[in-house]
């Protein structure tokens, strides 16, 4: 990246490679912090957006297993197609992180010893849970219970219902998600970052940036709980493999993904970094940070991520605000990889006009509530948009006068602070029926038209 100002990151969220993107997804962060990316672009703001793939939570290993397949050749399959389906929506970013890169995971390897060695995080004792009959580290995806906050059937990552902090020590009544096995207690030495020691630090961030009511609910629950210490790394059976002090264990994905941001951004200001300092000089041009994710991952994004930040020595709240959405059903039911209750993305979009697809999946965007995709209201959507992007005005459209006012609201809808895409469908359609705003900020934005081209942004292969 060339210059010296300041940079504003919108970070697109790291989808597992344990099944293809679905139409869901699409409908959540990633269109909309394509679509944010691109209007601020078209505003000349200085952004610059990162994205990746998560190979290394056990959700993908246990995908593997479930299908009996070789999990090296399952995340190749699948990343092609989450690649695909990134290409084929006119997904882009400015940067992306590969996390079967060997020296990615160097990196990310060496800012945890280094931050162990100077003591912003802690070797302890930890007690963890294995499973009385099969031995594996109940951590993630190989424990499942009930959520403490909300009572809601869960792993040990996060609650889908409340957002919530989960594990194996906090769930109520849990147990084995692969043999069904008991936990039986075990104390190890693991890297630990103690959350409560970064309470000042996050009240600031919390305060600072912008947030849905649902994702304000998670951390205002720990404005009066004590905040959790988190394992950064793990003695278990898939991840990043540690070495040094942390020989024998994997890091933690979800610590991975707080090292990846301090990686990618600082990489992208400054391709020379090598080591903790230089990150830390590359970060002082990051001003803030726009995250999108679904409510599921709230915790992580809004507390360790944070936290882990300034762990490393980040030294003011970065974080400006969130695109939060909730889930988005199919037919009335959440979709659902295990029993093929999806629209896959890569293959959806094979056939239909991409422009409405993105422009349909955001004017239904689950951003407030849960919303619905039907085939019915689909079709509905295209056999009444597709005549105002071909032909700019139909009989009985709203009045010409109205035009300007509703492109200008769709541009303000379309700001990080107040994101809010399906507004801007909404006023872009109607000044469409005007035969206004075919070269609208708006229009290209929602549609994936193009990149403005001062902003030297490389699209994914997908992009015209």
């Amino acid at each position: 990246m060339t210059g010296t100002g300041g940079v504003t990151a919108i970070i697109i969220p790291q989808p597992t490679v344990n099944g293809p993107l679905h139409v869901g997804h699409l409908s959540g962060p990633y269109l909309a912090a394509d679509i944010a990316s691109r209007a601020a672009r078209a505003r000349g703001e200085h952004v610059v957006t990162l994205a990746s793939v998560d190979v290394h939570p056990n959700y993908v290993l246990t995908r593997a297993e479930t299908l009996g397949e070789d999990v090296e050749e399952m995340v190749t399959r699948y990343r092609a197609q989450i690649m695909s389906a990134f290409g084929r929506a006119r997904i882009g970013y400015d940067v992306f992180v590969d996390p079967a890169d060997a020296s990615y995971q160097r990196a990310i390897v060496g800012l945890l010893n280094e931050m162990v060695a100077n003591g912003s995080v802690l070797m302890e004792e930890f007690t963890l849970y294995v499973c009385a009959d099969c031995d594996r580290t109940m951590h993630h995806s190989y424990v499942v219970g009930k959520c403490p906050a909300c009572g809601a059937q869960d792993n040990g990552t996060s609650c889908e219902d409340c957002g919530g902090f989960t594990s194996a020590a906090t769930l109520i009544d849990p147990s084995c998600a692969r043999c069904g096995g008991v936990p039986r207690p075990m104390v190890a030495t693991v890297p630990v970052l103690r959350l409560e020691d970064y309470r000042e630090r996050l009240t600031a961030e919390w305060l600072q940036a912008e947030w849905t009511t649902q994702v304000r609910s998670v951390f205002q629950r720990y404005q009066h709980e004590p905040l959790p210490t988190i394992p950064l790394a793990y003695p278990t059976n898939w991840g990043i493999e540690c070495d040094g002090p942390l020989a024998g264990m994997r890091l933690d994905f979800m610590a991975e993904v707080g090292l990846c941001y301090l990686y990618g951004l600082a990489n992208a200001v400054n391709p020379e970094v090598s080591k903790l300092s230089d990150y830390l000089a590359a970060w002082e041009r990051i001003e803030g940070l726009w995250q999108f994710y679904g409510i599921d991952n709230a915790f992580y994004f809004t507390i360790l991520v944070p936290a882990i930040l300034a762990a490393a020595g980040i030294p003011t709240a970065k974080l400006l605000g969130a695109g939060v959405n909730q889930f988005y059903l199919l037919d009335g039911s959440k979709f659902s990889t295990s029993r093929n209750h999806a629209l896959w993305a890569d293959e959806f979009l094979q056939t239909h006009d991409v422009e409405l697809v993105r422009l349909y999946l955001s004017w239904t965007r689950p951003d407030r509530f849960q919303s619905n995709f039907t085939d019915d209201s689909y079709q509905a959507f295209v056999d009444w948009v597709r005549p105002l992007l071909e032909n700019a005005s139909r009989h009985g459209g709203a009045p010409a006068v109205l035009a300007q006012s509703e492109i200008e609201r769709a541009e303000q809808a379309l700001r990080l602070s107040g994101f809010d895409p399906a507004l801007a469908v909404r006023c872009l359609l109607t000044a469409l029926s005007t035969g206004s705003g075919r070269d609208s900020t708006p229009l290209n934005a929602l549609t994936g038209r193009a990149w403005p081209a001062a902003n030297h942004l490389h699209p994914t292969s997908g992009e015209s």
